[in-house]
């Protein structure tokens, strides 16, 4: 099942949060490299990193393609990320005999770091405001045309910016809701390997329990390496490794790829998600929990087989869980629409904007009409996302490049190849189960006599069709996919593969919803916001930071606890806490290798901690460095409070977790040893 195609579901709690629709505030702000606020920190420092800093650090922050952020720590290639980034590629490596998800893995040589399927890591080499461009190709057009105008321009604008496509990748970015466009210029490296991770136990002790909670005690660090051309990557521009405790009340940087936050949404698309969005994600996504469960307790094979995604499912609910108690709580809603009354306010009387509040409306309820036909009309699955992949490509690559669906434009075409392509196991159990959830769920929803519901079910059951789908395909074998790939719309329309036909059969109904998305919501949304951006531009000038974008940012925060119900928090845990807070059951049973090391282990070295650093979704993995650029931790989750982070920041409760180099190293020399890397990192 896809996600709706915007409008997308924000999180928050009922804090005391900053007004999002006015000025940054306090340590606020996932900053773009081009604004960094650099008198800002300085007034509330003493202290601002200088443009020769700033471009060092920018230039070993790396994109992972998975939905991660990560650093190159040494000349050779060296990535440090969060364990749970790459936790899809240790599961891909891992069998029944050999399960280093379980046991961990250390490469000890070169030629034993294992390949990562459908990764990728990405470098930003410039970044350049393509704002007019767009805009005047755009013109004075509306609706569909808009929209199609504007996917020309990007795609020309990709196109000509990165025409050795092999080694680079170009994206032009919509910020500030369609206010400005920058095209972003990446040096991708499509070979990313597996170099060492712990334990998923040690990444993951507590469980659910400690998740956006602190204190923590988790070793949620990974190490991959970038290969270009069968050789390791030499990246002389990486970050210097600090093996040490964080210090309270020092400065850190976060510096990441903030996926997404709605931290600018107006009170009726905020309704839509209270009212519409939220309720059906919350109640679907429990549901699925349960089926995944109760499949992984049938046997031991799909326990190991499903764990990640189990892990992903329980993630995603206590932020939903987050964002409905907060859209219900009227003074959290109540300080929102204070905000927005205060921009309407300051920008009365400016008729170049309008009023983009009652365009957005109008847009919005256009969306409630077919919300639900939208969200249910495309099955889940990994199987099924090839075959959708497959069919749209070989109609999409016929097209002039500008004529094309967003995703399959030159620019996007080789990174949609890797993904479709690349080699790693399909569990046709779990395929089974997601689709039969989705399929049920659309029937749920949309009602058993829906035309969309008989075109996606015929005369057969959820069960029976994803039974017959799942059994008769081939597309679990990489050469197929190649063949299929390579023969272009002839080998698609001649394909008696069940999945491919079933995919070519649904395909233009969800077009045909993408289209009128196109004409009654997108199209007016983006000329809206795009007001509204400018009407916070004269309330606020440059003070105003976009919502994130899975773009390049840094954020500045220091290392700092809060206080929670009358009490301090520290600001960090020591590895021996480990076993002082193990109970010998699941999810606190220790990792087997802290057992077998604990009389070696430092108990005092520092493990997590926390700073104030503003981060969202997407952070995970990002470096957090030091007022002197070197890397000190990875940040790897937010505190409970900090799943307000989608609508608002909050300096007084929210809070970054990181997993300290201090407790790394500790592992790289004792826990999980690797020789080999502690002197790569030392280089």
């Amino acid at each position: 099942m896809k996600i709706c195609r915007a409008l997308r579901a924000s999180t928050a709690f009922a804090a005391i949060l900053a007004l999002p629709l006015s000025a940054a505030r306090a340590d606020e702000g996932m900053w773009t490299f081009d604004s960094f606020p650099a008198a800002k920190m300085r007034a509330d420092y003493g202290w601002a990193p200088d443009q020769v800093w700033l471009d060092k650090v920018r230039a070993a922050a790396v994109r992972l393609t998975g939905g991660c952020s990560a650093s190159f720590v040494s000349d050779a290639g060296l990535i440090l990320t969060n364990h749970h980034c790459v936790a899809t590629c240790i599961e891909q490596n891992s069998t029944a005999d050999a399960n280093i998800l379980k046991t961990g893995f250390t490469a000890r040589t070169r030629e034993e770091e294992k390949k990562c399927a459908g990764q990728q890591a990405e470098l930003v080499t410039s970044i350049r405001d393509v704002s007019e461009q767009v805009k005047q190709a755009i013109g004075t057009q509306a609706g569909e045309a808009a929209i199609k105008a504007r996917s020309a321009i990007l795609a020309s604008l990709e196109s000509s910016g990165c025409p050795d496509t092999a080694r680079t990748r170009c994206q032009v970015v919509s910020l500030y809701g369609g206010g400005q466009y920058k095209l972003y210029t990446y040096r991708k490296f499509s070979d990313v390997r597996l170099v060492w991770a712990p334990e998923a136990q040690a990444a993951q002790f507590g469980g659910d329990p400690d998740n956006f909670n602190f204190p923590r005690y988790s070793m949620d660090a990974s190490f991959l390496r970038a290969y270009e051309d069968g050789k390791a990557v030499a990246t002389p521009n990486h970050l210097e490794w600090s093996a040490r405790a964080p210090i309270d009340g020092e400065a850190t940087f976060v510096v990441g790829n903030p996926g997404s936050t709605q931290r600018l949404l107006t009170s009726e698309q905020l309704a839509f998600q209270r009212e519409l969005a939220l309720p059906i994600t919350l109640t679907i996504f429990s549901e699925l929990r349960g089926r995944l469960i109760a499949a992984m307790d049938s046997s031991p094979e799909k326990a190991r087989e499903g764990a990640e995604t189990l892990g992903g499912i329980e993630n995603s609910l206590k932020v939903y869980i987050g964002r409905v108690k907060a859209l219900g709580d009227p003074a959290f809603t109540g300080r929102l629409a204070a905000a927005e009354a205060d921009l309407k306010r300051r920008s009365a009387g400016n008729a170049a904007i309008g009023n983009p509040w009652a365009d957005i409306a109008g847009a919005v309820r256009a969306y409630r009409d077919f919300y639900v036909a939208d969200r249910f009309s495309l099955p889940s699955g990994e199987l099924f996302n090839y075959a959708v992949t497959l069919v749209r490509a070989a109609d999409e690559r016929a097209k002039p490049n500008a004529e094309r669906l967003p995703g399959y434009s030159d620019s996007a075409l080789p990174l949609v190849e890797k993904r479709l392509l690349d080699a790693k196991p399909i569990h046709p159990w779990l395929d089974q189960l997601m689709m039969e959830w989705s399929l049920s769920k659309a029937r749920e929803y949309l009602g058993a006599d829906d035309p969309q519901t008989r075109l996606m079910l015929g005369m057969e059951s959820p069960e029976g069709l994803a039974e017959r789908l799942v059994s008769g395909t081939r597309l679990a074998d990489p050469s197929v996919r190649k063949a299929l790939w390579e023969g272009g719309a002839a080998a698609i329309a001649a394909s008696t593969d069940p999945m491919i036909v079933y995919a070519r059969s649904i395909d233009a109904n969800d077009r045909d919803l993408q289209k009128r998305y196109d004409e009654l919501v997108d199209a007016p949304l983006t000329s809206a916001q795009a007001k509204l951006a400018d009407a916070r531009f004269a309330a606020f000038g440059d003070t105003i930071y976009p919502d994130a974008t899975f773009t390049l940012r840094i954020s500045y925060g220091r290392v700092q606890g809060w206080t929670e119900r009358g009490q301090k928090v520290p600001t960090r845990t020591a590895l021996g806490g480990t076993f002082d807070r193990a109970t010998g059951a699941e999810p606190f049973d220790l990792p087997a290798a802290f057992v077998k090391h604990q009389a070696r282990i430092d108990k005092k070295a520092a493990y997590n901690f926390v700073t104030t650093n503003d981060i969202i979704g997407g952070n995970s993995g990002s470096p957090v460095i030091d007022r002197s650029g070197k890397v000190i931790g990875a940040a790897f989750d937010g505190n409970i409070h900090s799943l307000g982070g989608n609508y608002g920041y909050d300096a007084t409760l929210n809070r970054t977790v990181v997993v300290s180099t201090d407790a790394i190293q500790e592992a790289l020399e004792k826990i999980y040893p690797a020789p080999h890397l502690v002197a790569e990192l030392r280089r």
